[in-house]
């Protein structure tokens, strides 16, 4: 039961007195470089090939790297948020990217000036990355705390819309250095003055209303991290999801290849795919509306299952379009709601009092295991010759994760009665 309410109708309120705060966080979802420099990645790999002479494969392993600067990150971003207020942190950390992007022009030469950058650019954008901008939306909002997380997050499909396109754009008119000056600009120009105006942290003895009040209590109760580490509810969260995005990592990139190995044409192989695209937008809004309203760890585990349908349908052998379609929705309304569920279950489960630090550890998993997936399925490709091994993995853990997640119980009800506020503006 949700203990802020079972009505199906939305609790306008927070909307209304936050929505500045789910503009801003939506946008610096979007523009973070997990988000646009992944998304945007594409646009440069033929224009660095042809001018460097560097081989396609080689270009690829930049996003190992970046994932593993993000890990670094990850890891530090929770204390410094600490220290020295998740709003300074923030608006240094987005100054700091600028300069990132601007160095990025430099590169040329050997291959791994490219992975230097890609491993330095996470680490100066240390403020910017989802689990600040989720930790902003955490404070804000708890009536609607899911759905609030679903908008927010849903700037990762604005950066896939548009990121793109505006880089290759620039790269066409230009050369491929124009695509870091424009990341570069989104942020000094668009993102970096809304913070300034827009970023605010609740404050429990400055409040101006009575959603300021409760929004600054939110942010000093939990558990410590020592607490959350060790709890047994912390590591189900983690073993469960990290076997879920295994699957969402498998299933988003070999997809396509599959339906190709079923004999389907490029354009049919496309068309279905568009399926997971539109369900993943859609999953993610109506599993952040229903963890608001529903038991959130049967919500969870129902969405995250999901996929097991659609690895039953592929591993069928089927040709038919409705049923691979279907499969394509099945993957694509898992997928869409996993990062939601992680944001919600980890403030929900160990409060906010030391979120960036929990969730920091927790993501950072999270994308190690996003780094090593892509391995391990390409060793089950080359050992087999076909996918079916990497669909029974996948099928196992889309059951096995959710059902873990089953077992985490009740949240517990922590004290708002402090008076300190260790997360300063």
């Amino acid at each position: 039961m949700n203990t802020s309410g079972n009505s199906a109708a939305i609790d306008t309120s927070e909307f209304r007195t936050s929505w500045r705060i789910l503009i801003l966080a939506m946008l610096g979802i979007g523009i973070s470089i997990n988000s646009s420099l992944l998304y945007g990645f594409g646009t440069l790999v033929v224009p660095l090939e042809e001018t460097f002479g560097w081989s396609r494969s080689a270009l690829q392993i930049a996003i190992t790297f970046l994932f593993v600067g993000a890990v670094i990150a990850l890891q530090v971003v929770g204390w410094l948020n600490l220290r020295y207020g998740l709003k300074k942190v923030t608006s240094v950390s987005m100054s700091l990217t600028v300069l990132g992007y601007l160095a990025a022009t430099q590169i040329g030469g050997s291959i791994w000036t490219l992975y230097l950058v890609f491993v330095l650019i996470p680490i100066l954008s240390i403020g910017c990355l989802a689990v600040s901008w989720t930790q902003l939306l955490n404070m804000w909002f708890e009536k609607n705390r899911g759905l609030a997380l679903a908008i927010g997050l849903s700037g990762t499909g604005l950066a896939a819309a548009t990121i793109p396109p505006l880089l290759s754009w620039g790269i066409s008119t230009w050369d491929w250095r124009a695509a870091f000056i424009i990341l570069a600009l989104i942020n000094l120009l668009l993102l970096l003055p809304l913070t300034l105006c827009w970023f605010s942290v609740p404050q429990p003895k400055a409040h101006e209303s009575e959603a300021d009040k409760l929004a600054a209590q939110r942010s000093i109760t939990g558990m410590t991290f020592k607490e959350g580490f060790t709890s047994k509810k912390f590591w189900i969260c983690n073993i469960a999801l990290a076997l879920v995005i295994s699957v969402v990592i498998g299933m988003v990139t070999n997809t396509v290849p599959i339906l190709r190995d079923l004999g389907l044409s490029a354009e049919e192989a496309g068309l279905i795919f568009s399926g997971f695209g539109l369900s993943l937008v859609f999953g993610r809004v109506l599993v952040g509306y229903l963890l608001d309203r529903v038991w959130p760890p049967g919500i969870s585990a129902l969405s995250l299952a999901m996929p097991a349908f659609g690895c039953i349908i592929l591993l069928s052998g089927t040709t038919d379009f409705t049923l691979l379609l279907l499969a394509a929705i099945s993957i694509g309304f898992g997928a869409g709601a996993e990062l939601d569920i992680a944001a919600f279950l980890i403030a929900r489960y160990f409060g906010l009092k030391e979120y960036g630090r929990l969730f920091g550890f927790h993501i950072g998993l999270l994308t190690a295991t996003s780094a090593a997936a892509p391995l391990l399925f390409a060793a089950f490709l080359s050992q087999t010759g076909s996918y079916n091994l990497m669909l029974i993995y996948c099928l196992a853990c889309s059951v096995i994760g959710p059902l873990m997640l089953l077992t985490l119980g009740r949240a517990p009800q922590f004290e708002k009665s402090h008076v300190a506020n260790p997360v300063a503006a």
